[in-house]
């Protein structure tokens, strides 16, 4: 055994080296045992572009809570690192900082600008990996990856061949959304969009024929330049005549059309709008019915192009200004309306994104929705916890579009497609064409969703079905990921892996909140609330970061993080660690030999093993159904309140006692159920739990490789239970009445306890010793036929009433007012139980030890209201 514990917990003594001493022993890679049950997560691969927040702590410490229990319960485990190249993230990163230096990535050239980028990847890969460090993550390195590693890169080249060879992947003209300053597109759920004040630009055009003119409104002048036609609804009376008829576009003059289609809403504006192929999504498919040109008038960097006449090179906001300004000096502008209204933003680069007409590469998703949607209701399906986010991922796929998987980058997967240099035929494979120098590569990259997509089996070797990991961990066991990222990623993986694998990606998603501050508001960089994880472990250490992270709320909840939190995780483990140390101190010299739980056992050595089993069968439950917030309430219950608080203070009487054989014995639960919570306590606090544990009487090298505690039924005595509960509820009761009339324990009392019951009769009289040590009397009177004296402050226990003759001290107006507020308790508590009892549902469906629980509350709470009742009148009589 080692030596003991310092005299305060310091969590960066605990912590240092603690995780590098773990690598050395390789002590986080698979067992390798074939007899085993393989149990697999991977980590939802952080970006590239910068340094964990406090999102990533709480992702990452659910993970590897569940992978160390896992792997204490002699699971075959494997949980695999890995980072995501994070497309356009990453590239616009690596700009900025070339922008600072003034040059852009034009400058450089493709090549150079991606070598660039590596460099960036290696330096925020070192960081992420520092961190996860200091978090104390269990993670396998030898099998990390990267979106961009050679056997990830060729499962993406063959999922994207397969797709296109099923006619799953196509290319097309379409309106997409359009990111002017990182020049690519976006897919609709890369998109923010934000209330912003804008305008209604009321606007007329001219008839042709000079009859008249027709009035319009629109948010977006600049883009009606574009114009190809004005449409009225069908059946709009007020426009019936002007049907066929053509208007003269202002600033353009040019004549278009004036069209019917039912896209048109009559009841809003005018009941006119411009129709601009190019620049809307709706206006696209109208364009499409009516065979309407489609007229782009932008350059992909949001300026105006050669079509847009005069506007022509100007950026797309100032020549929104000089259009309205020359429509005013036409004439041709009726009103500005100013109104507020959502307007799409760029995820990564926060600009106005601009609808545009382009040709991209799209995935038909229809098919694979349905398939997705189609294998919830079998065996195979996803378990999603909490259960309500598999409706949330259903309406997703329901309503799902064709998803734009081009990207106008240079940092990413290349499309694998080629265009011949003279004939235009184009090539899709996995390698370039034999003559690969007649041919150009498409220049866009693949969203980086598309790469992440496949991270649950790409990682394990896919598409080499025969690989070693591939055929052992896949499918995976569990996903833990946030629910901003539903859409994103979780259903684009079960959608993948159901049409390249057959399986699902993993068998449960358990998806959490978002970090917010105090007051419950997103952290963001606008509002500088953000927190960094690393600050808050230099501060209060990691175990007690991740134990304010696994109890922070329940799952799929936000949760709020404050530093009055940290400290109370803080106090918590300080708590454990003084706790350890009288332990150590006390059983100092000890083997594993020495520690014999079959000695004669007091009754607070049975209650305390009893607690312990059902601790260990409680929290076990709770973690199998990832409600870690409810398994930490539990540890803390029983490790704080039953054996801080009193085992260990009732310990006392045995161990400065003289009765040699019980103190062993007692030492030996001490020193065991010290074990058992530290190995309960692992997974969440890792460090803390290692460092004590090395100084108690242990076999083995490791508590990451010891095995997980298991419940003991020989050891359960629930009539030890049962009077501990009322001797706990009596020391209480007496401590409380101290305090209320500022009576010191270490002034004698007289004590009086009246039993209602034989066996607690039986039970206190054999425990007075406790009752003398905790409750300092200097008469102690223990009987059934106890009369309850005038002058007397009294509680009501489950068999028993106590009263404590403190003449002078009393007061009886105020003794009839607290009893009174205790009344008021025990009425409420009859009220709800009879409430629940009379539930016939509840008394149907509910195990029955459940109903008999409840029943047995029902009684003891009608009890304990009856003898307060009748302590009452007893007390108005003196008056």
């Amino acid at each position: 055994m080692s030596d003991n514990l310092s005299t305060k917990y310091n969590p960066q003594e605990v912590e240092a080296g603690r995780y590098e001493s773990w690598l050395e022993q390789d002590l986080f890679k698979p067992s390798g045992d074939q007899n085993a049950k393989p149990y697999s997560i991977v980590i939802p691969p952080p970006n590239v572009t910068g340094k964990l927040h406090l999102g990533h702590a709480w992702d990452t410490t659910l993970q590897d809570m569940i992978i160390r229990q896992k792997r204490m319960q002699g699971y075959d485990t494997l949980w695999l690192p890995g980072m995501d190249h994070a497309g356009i993230a990453t590239q616009a990163k690596v700009e900025e900082k070339l922008r600072e230096q003034g040059i852009s990535r034009y400058d450089l050239g493709r090549e150079k600008f991606v070598d660039q980028v590596w460099e960036w990847k290696e330096e925020y890969a070192d960081h992420i990996r520092e961190q996860w460090a200091k978090l104390g993550l269990s993670l396998d390195y030898s099998r990390e990856r990267f979106t961009l590693d050679d056997g990830l890169s060729k499962a993406v080249r063959t999922v994207f061949v397969k797709l296109y060879e099923k006619d799953l992947i196509y290319r097309g003209e379409y309106i997409i959304n359009w990111d002017p300053q990182a020049r690519t597109a976006l897919s609709d759920i890369e998109v923010i969009h934000k209330d912003v004040e804008g305008a209604f630009y009321h606007m007329t055009y001219p008839l042709s024929d000079g009859t008249g003119e027709l009035e319009i409104a629109t948010t977006r002048p600049e883009t009606m330049l574009g114009d190809t036609a004005v449409a009225v609804h069908p059946e709009d009376e007020r426009y019936q005549q002007y049907i066929g008829k053509t208007v003269i576009l202002p600033l353009v003059d040019k004549e278009i059309p004036v069209i019917a289609d039912e896209y048109v809403d009559m009841e809003f504006g005018t009941g006119v709008v411009k129709i601009t192929p190019a620049h809307d999504p709706n206006d696209f498919e109208v364009g499409n019915r009516h065979d309407l040109p489609r007229v782009n008038v932008m350059n992909d960097d949001g300026s105006m192009n050669e079509l847009a006449g005069k506007y022509a090179d100007m950026d797309r906001f100032a020549a929104r200004k000089l259009i309205v300004s020359d429509l005013k000096e036409l004439g041709r502008l009726v009103k500005i309306e100013k109104m507020t209204h959502s307007v799409g933003h760029s995820e990564r680069t926060g600009v106005v994104v601009e609808p545009r007409l382009s040709t991209q590469w799209f995935v038909k998703m229809a098919p694979l929705a349905e398939k997705a949607i189609a294998n919830q209701d079998t065996n195979n399906a996803v378990n999603f916890f909490p259960p309500r986010f598999n409706q949330n991922f259903l309406r997703w796929m329901e309503n799902v579009h064709d998803w734009v998987i081009s990207r106008q980058l240079w940092w990413g997967h290349q499309i694998p497609a080629w265009y011949h240099k003279e004939t235009g035929e184009m090539y899709v494979g996995m390698e370039a064409p034999v003559d690969a120098e007649n041919w150009l590569q498409d220049p866009d990259v693949l969203d980086t969703w598309f790469s992440s997509a496949l991270w649950p089996f790409s990682t394990m070797g896919w598409p080499d079905t025969d690989s070693p990991d591939y055929k052992r961990y896949f499918p995976t066991n569990t996903l833990v990921t946030g629910y901003d990222i539903l859409p994103f990623w979780v259903s684009r993986m079960i959608f993948q892996s159901l049409e390249f694998t057959g399986e699902r990606p993993f068998e449960n998603a358990l998806i959490h909140g978002l970090i917010r501050d105090e007051q419950g508001r997103k952290m963001s960089k606008s509002l500088g609330n953000g927190i960094d994880p690393m600050d808050v472990i230099e501060k209060y250490g990691a175990d007690a970061l991740r134990w304010f992270l696994s109890n922070g709320s329940a799952p799929g909840q936000d949760v709020r993080f404050s530093y009055e939190k940290m400290d109370a995780a803080w106090n918590f483990i300080n708590k454990i660690w003084n706790a350890s140390r009288f332990v150590i101190m006390n059983v100092e010299g000890m083997t594993v030999a020495d520690i014999d739980l079959t000695g004669d056992k007091t009754v607070a050595d049975r209650w305390s093993l009893t607690r312990l089993n059902e601790t260990i069968t409680k929290v076990t439950d709770l973690f199998d159904r990832f409600e870690f917030g409810e398994a930490g309430r539990q540890l803390y219950n029983f490790i704080w309140d039953d054996f801080c608080d009193w085992y260990i203070e009732m310990s006392k009487e045995v161990l400065y006692g003289d009765d040699e054989a019980s103190k062993q014995t007692t030492r030996s639960i001490l020193v065991h159920t010290l074990d058992q919570i530290l190995r309960l306590l692992h997974p969440i606090m890792p460090f803390v739990t290692e460092e004590i544990w090395s100084k108690i009487p242990h076999e083995g090298t490791s508590l990451v490789v010891a095995d997980y505690p298991v419940a003991h039924p020989e050891f359960d005595d629930h009539t030890a239970a049962d009077g501990m509960a009322v001797l706990m509820e009596l020391i209480r009761s007496v401590r409380n009445i101290r305090s209320e009339v500022n009576t010191p324990l270490s002034k004698p009392i007289t004590l009086l306890i009246k039993t209602t019951d034989a066996k607690v009769n039986t039970f206190l009289l054999e425990n007075t010793s406790y009752i003398e040590r905790f409750c300092n009397p200097e008469e102690l009177v223990i009987d059934s036929e106890i009369t309850a004296p005038d002058l007397a402050m009294s509680a009501v226990l489950t068999g028993a009433e106590i009263y404590l003759p403190l003449a002078g001290l009393i007061n009886i107006e105020e003794e009839i007012a607290r009893l009174e507020k205790e009344l008021a308790k025990w009425d409420q508590e009859v009220k709800r139980v009879q409430g629940k009892l009379a539930n016939e549902r509840f008394v149907a469906n509910a195990p029955e030890d459940v109903v008999a629980g409840e029943k047995a509350k029902e009684k003891d709470y009608l009890e304990k209201q009856a003898a307060v009742q009748e302590r009452i009148v007893s007390l108005r009589t003196i008056e």
